[in-house]
């Protein structure tokens, strides 16, 4: 089975070798037909700590590194810049 691939902005670098992804999903409400968003956050496992807040990252699902921690950093694709 292949492995879920999402995209996100760090919110938060602050554990050590982890990151908090904000991953937004655009969906069409079921009954009224507006374009709703929802936001998600997920912990990512980021080992070299090379991430920033307000990065763009490409995360992907993996076998669980701890309770909550069950994707990795798998590729920075845009670094903020103020």
């Amino acid at each position: 089975m292949a492995k879920k691939e999402r995209i996100g902005i760090v919110v938060s670098n602050k554990p050590e070798k982890t990151i908090i992804v904000a991953i937004q999903t655009r969906y069409q409400h079921p009954k009224y037909g507006k374009i709703l968003l929802k936001t998600k956050r997920y912990m990512v496992h980021d080992e070299e700590n090379k991430c920033n807040s307000g990065d763009l990252v490409l995360v992907e699902e993996c076998p669980p590194f701890s309770r909550n921690k069950k994707w990795q950093l798998k590729q920075i694709l845009q670094i903020y810049e103020k």
